[in-house]
């Protein structure tokens, strides 16, 4: 946990927002508006939390909880929730199948090794990319585990349907992984971390692939009619990704605590998977689009639709 001064500070800055959209987040009647966000566990209600950086918000938050992104997506895009944090892959996915929803913020990756990849179980005779023909990987779809598969695949010459693609919640493909049921894992920390440290072997490493990048994703009304709230709180969000890289120990202990995770590796996946704030810009824009084609060329995705372009909304 920072230190009170530390949290002072966050608390002080985060005060000098608030009294400026004091005002305008009461209902009728003084009644606090609320802002709705979806979380996966580990994510941005565990450093939002630890850092102490939502003290004094002028709203009222209102948490809700996912096993992964496609489930929060589907919430998010319902208005269920307002906005949540997901990876690129899904977000490609949600926005291309028509989900009214626009990324308002984004960060990037600051390390990546070891933070996405393809695993294959102690012992196992696969070797490179090229070993897959053939074999069960088993990932969740349109997650950015299935889509480094993708990537992989299609740079070893790979049809995507020589591969048997099995598709899995984390918690049952670890299960699966550890029964050796199927011969490969695409996903990321800390399920990625769990496997290595049980004697897993990366034959993929999304860190030789390209860059990895994470939405915080809005509901088109949310940005409608909520645009102040959303603007506050990805301020406070960006002070605690800044807290967060400056903490990597004390980031760790708090995620720890939050996904019961053990210790040290909290401590492996804070240090491999570390995010800093990005520009929604056209190069972007041109990323998104480069990962909606390639579901595309796997027959996963209409080769038309919503163009990247169109759902970057900058609101900071």
């Amino acid at each position: 946990m920072p230190a009170d001064g530390t949290r002072r500070a966050f608390v002080s800055a985060a005060g000098l927002g608030a009294l400026a959209l004091a005002a305008g987040c009461r209902g009728k009647g003084g009644s606090a508006r609320v802002l709705k966000v979806a979380n996966q566990k580990g994510s941005t209600k565990a450093l939002l939390t630890a850092v102490g950086v939502l003290a004094g918000a002028p709203y009222r938050i209102e948490w809700s909880e996912f096993p992964a992104a496609q489930n929060l997506l589907e919430a998010v895009g319902s208005g269920a929730a307002d906005v949540g944090l997901v990876g690129d892959a899904p977000f490609v996915f949600a926005y291309r199948n028509g989900s009214p929803v626009k990324a308002v913020s984004v960060q990037r990756s600051a390390g990546g090794r070891e933070a996405l990849g393809i695993a294959v179980p102690p012992g196992s005779p696969i070797r490179s990319p090229a070993d897959l023909v053939g074999k069960k990987i088993a990932s969740t779809r349109g997650s950015i585990g299935h889509y480094l598969l993708l990537e992989v695949l299609e740079r070893a010459g790979i049809a995507y349907d020589r591969v048997q693609v099995i598709f899995l919640s984390p918690a049952d493909t670890k299960s699966a992984f550890d029964a050796r049921s199927i011969d490969a894992w695409a996903t990321w920390t800390p399920y990625l971390t769990l496997a290595l440290n049980g004697g897993a072997r990366l034959i993929a490493d999304a860190e030789d692939y390209g860059p990895l990048f994470r939405f915080e994703v809005a509901n088109e009304a949310a940005i409608r009619d909520k645009a102040d709230l959303l603007r506050d709180f990805l301020a406070r969000e960006a002070k605690a990704l800044d807290w967060s890289a400056a903490h990597p120990h004390a980031w760790a202990v708090a995620l720890a605590r939050d996904t019961g995770l053990a210790p040290a590796v909290a401590e492996q996946f804070v240090r491999k998977y570390r995010h800093a704030p990005a520009a929604l810009d056209s190069a972007l824009a041109a990323h998104l689009d480069a990962v909606a084609a390639r579901f595309a060329r796997a027959g996963l995705l209409k080769p038309s639709g919503r163009p990247a372009a169109e759902v970057l909304v900058p609101l900071r």
